[in-house]
């Protein structure tokens, strides 16, 4: 990849809503070309989607969201990719992610409830064949989302108190 496209995919990465003419702008790079370098880079899969960072307790959304690490078992010759087309296949997963360490996969899932988690996890996650172990974490609190700070501390200026 070069610099220009690796550029433009920044500015996009940045702002999903930022207009062609600006990119030029910061890139340097003529409106048409980066009209014709975006649309190859989705036309190619590179760009997938344009997303928005939602601060969704701001919004006043009750979901509840969890971490679920699982150990797994592999089918000769299949990998993971068979058990990771099933798991993605479920709308509470929002991602799934292999790793490297004590777990093989992590799940990022949504729910209305712990409860309704807890039994996604449990009906569904744990009955799979290749599942050995899954541990559960539900997340209490996000503070940076996607690279995009979501609670900034309020800095309140303290007065000097001197005995």
């Amino acid at each position: 990849m070069d610099e220009r496209t690796r550029h433009i995919l920044e500015c996009l990465e940045a702002d999903a809503r930022i207009t062609h003419e600006k990119v030029a702008t910061l890139t340097g790079v003529p409106v048409k070309e980066v009209s014709r370098i975006i649309g190859e880079m989705e036309n190619s899969g590179i760009i997938r989607k344009y997303k928005t960072v939602i601060d969704w307790d701001l919004a006043g959304d009750e979901n509840v969201y969890a971490i679920i690490e699982l150990k797994v078992s592999l089918e000769r010759s299949l990998g993971y990719q068979a058990l990771v087309e099933r798991l993605y296949k479920f709308p509470e997963v929002r991602s799934v992610r292999l790793l490297s360490g004590q777990y093989d996969l992590s799940l990022t899932v949504s729910g209305s409830s712990m409860k309704e988690v807890a039994f996604f996890v449990a009906e569904k996650i744990s009955t799979l064949e290749q599942v050995q172990h899954t541990t559960t974490h539900f997340v209490l609190k996000t503070y940076k989302e996607d690279g995009v700070i979501l609670h900034e501390q309020d800095h309140v200026a303290r007065l000097p108190v001197t005995p």
